[in-house]
């Protein structure tokens, strides 16, 4: 006897960024309705992704959709090879006139390009019914956005972190006042990893998932990616992978975090991983919460004598304060964010960037650890590769598709503000109270990378000094107009100052040099 067509009356989306189980969505299950996840050739093509991310997203997709058939849920999941080159649209289109569906649920996304695709489809349709709402994730409402932040107006991330542990009492002494007497333990958090420090570093937990059929077939679609790939991907890809990584986390790097959450080093196989939870990808993916994992880690300074303040501290401020200042700054100022270059920035990425072949010790670490691993923590991202394209004038809608591509937890919304923002002051000042342009002392005082470098970091105009130091200097005199008003680095122009103008030529001689040899570095 044939078997009857399933009767659906609504079709649920869930984006490969929305694997939130604890949504409300799933707390009872009904028959009809269906919901649907994608592997689709528009996602995985927007820009050329590290394959272990498209690796990532995809296992876990695919393990989400598992869970919930076996919670009893409907649903329909369909590979690269079932959705051939279709859009989104078309996908949900295809299957409400299958199943003759009346409704569509969507979650609101997190990224503006989502968000304009999402409008079309409900504007341009007036069958099936279509309506949105919130993913449910982060701490601070959609709606409250605009109460804390302004478009193309500087917001400061310490006024609205200090309004968000108020809000939620976190680490609070009392309604107004911080444990510990403190907001911000930073100044405590800025250790360089000693030789004598490196045996205490923890092996990473990494896991072992088989993603032999999911680089089978990204290679047979022609996906195009960049970094290395591996059969057994290491990344968390469920909830249950999410918490053991919180848990291992709480227990082992926890106690030395906030300390060395700023150190580089390449001196230990674990150079990649060091202190950090490494939970980004699976918070991105909504695998896991950001209020859990700020419960789980409070819970674990609190019961954990060897965590100090300053520890939990410096990584609450991550997931309460950065991450969801971020969220904020991006929505209040889309889509003017991704049009911002207020420095002109305008040089081409170098080729370095895709394979890591640079003399230059700091960029040659932190570009091949990002190859490998599809990771590198916030301060080779800001310090490293970011510092070195904002010196070198690299044009902002570049570095973004790099930083977007390469990294296993890029999305738009987190990636866009620290790239334009933080990362190469194109927004002119509204995240960033300064360019974070550093020379090669900042290298030397927070990494090893210097020691067995191919330049010299203590000089500054010979053939082999460091091309961060003269760099450093060309990019604040060519800006030293608006830079020299700014109090936070105004009286760095003194040291500049002070010497003869034959040693300030050569220094901007050989700026001159690495710039128009810049592949050659």
């Amino acid at each position: 006897m044939k078997k009857s067509q399933p009767q659906y009356h609504t079709l649920r989306i869930i984006l490969g960024d929305q694997l939130n189980a604890a949504h409300s969505w799933f707390k009872a299950q009904d028959q009809g309705v269906l919901y649907l996840i994608a592997e689709l050739h528009p996602e995985a093509t927007y820009v050329t992704h590290h394959i272990q991310k498209l690796c990532a997203f995809f296992l876990a997709m695919e393990r989400f959709a598992s869970a919930l058939k076996e919670n009893g849920h409907e649903v329909c999941y369909l590979t690269l090879d079932d959705t051939q080159n279709q859009s989104l649209e078309e996908v949900i289109l295809s299957l409400t006139k299958q199943h003759n569906i009346d409704y569509v649920e969507l979650q609101r996304p997190d990224e503006y390009r989502v968000l304009q695709q999402y409008h079309q489809l409900i504007t341009n349709h007036s069958k099936p019914k279509f309506s949105m709402l919130d993913s449910e994730h982060f701490l601070l409402p959609f709606n409250d956005i605009p109460n804390f932040f302004q478009a193309k107006s500087t917001v400061r991330m310490e006024h609205f972190y200090r309004k968000m542990r108020q809000r939620f009492n976190i680490l609070m002494a009392d309604e107004r006042q911080p444990e510990g007497g403190q907001w911000n333990y930073d100044i405590a958090n800025r250790n360089k990893l000693k030789a004598k420090d490196l045996d205490d570093i923890p092996a990473p937990l990494c896991f072992q998932h088989d993603a032999t059929h999911l680089l089978e077939r990204i290679q047979r679609h022609n996906i195009p990616s960049l970094g290395k790939a591996e059969s057994s991907l290491l990344w968390p890809v469920t909830s249950q992978d999410a918490l053991n990584l919180l848990t291992f986390f709480c227990e082992h790097l926890l106690p030395n975090f906030g300390r060395f959450q700023d150190a580089m080093t390449n001196q230990t196989p674990h150079s990649w991983s060091l202190y950090h939870s490494r939970l980004s990808f699976a918070l991105n993916a909504k695998l896991i919460s950001p209020k859990h994992v700020i419960k789980a880690a409070v819970s674990a300074y609190q019961e954990n004598d060897n965590i100090d303040i300053a520890q939990i501290e410096g990584f609450v401020r991550q997931i309460l304060g950065w991450r969801e200042y971020v969220r904020g700054m991006y929505w209040i100022n889309m889509p003017d964010y991704q049009q911002q270059n207020d420095l002109n920035a305008e040089r081409a990425l170098p080729s370095y960037f895709w394979n890591g072949q640079t003399k230059m010790k700091c960029l040659a670490s932190a570009i091949g650890q990002s190859l490998d691993y599809a990771y590198a923590h916030h301060i080779q991202r800001l310090m490293v590769t970011g510092n070195f394209c904002l010196l070198t004038e690299i044009q902002p809608q570049q570095v973004d598709k790099w930083y977007l591509g390469i990294y296993v937890d890029a999305l738009e919304w987190v990636e866009l503000p620290n790239t334009r923002g933080m990362s190469q002051f194109a927004d002119g000042g509204w995240i960033a109270s300064k360019p974070y342009a550093a020379s090669g002392s900042y290298m030397q005082k927070m990494s090893d990378y210097c020691g067995d470098c191919h330049y010299k970091v203590k000089e500054k105009t010979s053939a082999e000094s460091c091309p961060l130091n003269s760099l450093y200097w060309h990019f604040m005199v060519k800006h030293r107009e608006r830079l020299a008003k700014n109090h936070r680095i105004g009286m760095i122009y003194g040291n500049w100052d002070k010497q003869d103008d034959a040693q300030k030529h050569a220094v901007l001689e050989r700026a001159e040099w690495c710039l128009e040899n810049i592949e050659a570095l």
